[in-house]
């Protein structure tokens, strides 16, 4: 039993998901689930509609019309005018319409996923649909039913049992003869309400399916060759890894590296099963495998760029010490508000961290820790992780660049700049 992930750059338009189709036909006469992101930048787009909801903007409708307009010109492309996938969609649309008519009372997070989650819903029910149009016999899945989590909305953490049982349940049937398509970072509520898994969530979306259905490989399709030591975005020198550990892999998603979402790896490591990044423009390209025994030579750094960065430090009032005391208020208004810390350093009267600039959390963060500490900050920061580094890797990186703070240990060296 296989599960294939494809994100939102392999199904942005018409051709896309036909390459789509064409991959999985590839895999005729095999068990396969396939997870599937919302389309091309569809959630940035249904980001920007939840804060014009939410601040009841002018261009809300237009927004909102522009996204509906998106999908339903890929939908004219690969169906007939009177198919029934025209009504799918904009009977999915709907619950965002039925929202939109009444002014905002939720709180924002509740707001996000119930807007955002459309873009998924949207995605699937194309791509299922036009599986079954070139032949191949498909079943659409709300994922919500069969991932369980708890309340923390954009967050949600997920309840494994529960989880587990549902999807053992009901999905080897339904995989007994025909390809099953659900949804990338949806989750739902024991009161039906929907859940966000996390931004980029539809990786670790599929190594849920795959560690409660002991598959045997997920892979996650991608508009790259492989994981490659930095972002091809930024660097124009990169290279691709064969084979990379679990263990690194870890280390990678949790720095930052945007090929793979941070949670994906745990789940797989403990049921052992090996993640294959491969690229969907060349789906017989060998991509690149992580796995238990996997090891990597680390000829070149494995460099990590994050920008839009926060850097807050924080006093005592009475210029005591910074103490055990002191750091524990700290992780606790941080995780109260849900926010990671990206790197951290103490001093003798000083605790400062690095963290990411999430719409809503910097005010609420600090409006907390003003109560108790004299609190500094900056914004607008880049945050560069080098693994496995030389110091000419180093000097190269950060050379005419003001260094705000900086950190050293064997493996790893990090640098946030303004």
């Amino acid at each position: 039993m296989l599960v294939f992930k494809f994100g939102g750059a392999s199904v942005k338009d018409a051709a896309g998901i036909i390459n789509l189709s064409e991959i999985v036909r590839k895999y005729a006469g095999q068990q396969l689930l396939i997870v599937v992101s919302a389309m091309g930048k569809t959630t940035n787009a249904l980001e920007n509609l939840t804060k014009a909801y939410v601040q009841q903007s002018d261009s809300l409708h237009q927004i909102f019309n522009e996204i509906k307009e998106y999908h339903v010109n890929i939908v004219q492309q690969l169906f007939e005018p009177n198919d029934q996938i025209f009504d799918d969609i904009e009977n999915t649309f709907v619950e965002i319409d039925w929202m939109l008519e009444d002014e905002p009372h939720d709180d924002y997070d509740f707001i996000y996923d119930q807007i955002v989650s459309v873009g998924e819903l949207v995605s699937t029910r194309i791509v299922n649909a036009y599986l079954n149009k070139a032949g191949v016999k498909s079943k659409w899945l709300d994922v919500r039913g069969y991932i369980h989590t708890d309340n923390t909305y954009r967050e949600g953490v997920v309840e494994w049992k529960k989880t587990c049982e549902h999807i053992q349940q009901d999905v080897p049937a339904l995989l007994a003869n025909q390809v099953v398509v659900t949804q990338g970072f949806l989750g739902g509520t024991s009161e039906n309400f929907t859940t966000t898994l996390g931004r980029e969530g539809s990786d670790y979306t599929a190594a849920i399916f795959a560690a409660c259905l002991k598959a045997e490989s997920v892979t996650t399709w991608k508009d790259v060759p492989g994981v490659l030591n930095a972002d091809p975005k930024h660097f124009t020198d990169t290279v691709k890894f064969d084979h990379l550990s679990y263990t690194e892999a870890i280390e990678m998603t949790y720095y930052g590296a945007g090929v793979i979402h941070p949670k994906t790896i745990k789940p797989l490591q403990n049921a052992g099963i090996p993640l294959l990044v491969k690229p969907f423009n060349d789906p017989e390209a060998p991509g690149t495998v992580i796995s238990a025994t996997a090891a990597a030579e680390f000829e070149k750094p494995v460099i990590i760029v994050k920008q839009e960065q926060i850097l807050l430090s924080v006093s005592a009032k009475d210029y005591g010490f910074i103490s055990e005391q002191h750091l524990s208020a700290v992780f606790n208004c941080f995780a109260a508000n849900h926010v990671k810390i990206n790197t951290m350093q103490v001093s003798a009267l000083s605790f400062s961290v690095c963290f990411d600039d999430k719409p809503g959390k910097f005010d609420n963060i600090l409006q907390q820790l003003k109560q108790d500490f004299n609190v500094k900050y900056n914004t607008g920061l880049t945050l560069i992780t080098v693994r496995h580094y030389h110091a000419e890797d180093l000097k190269h990186l950060t050379e005419n660049r003001k260094i705000l703070l900086e950190q050293l240990s064997r493996n790893t060296a990090q640098f946030i700049l303004s």
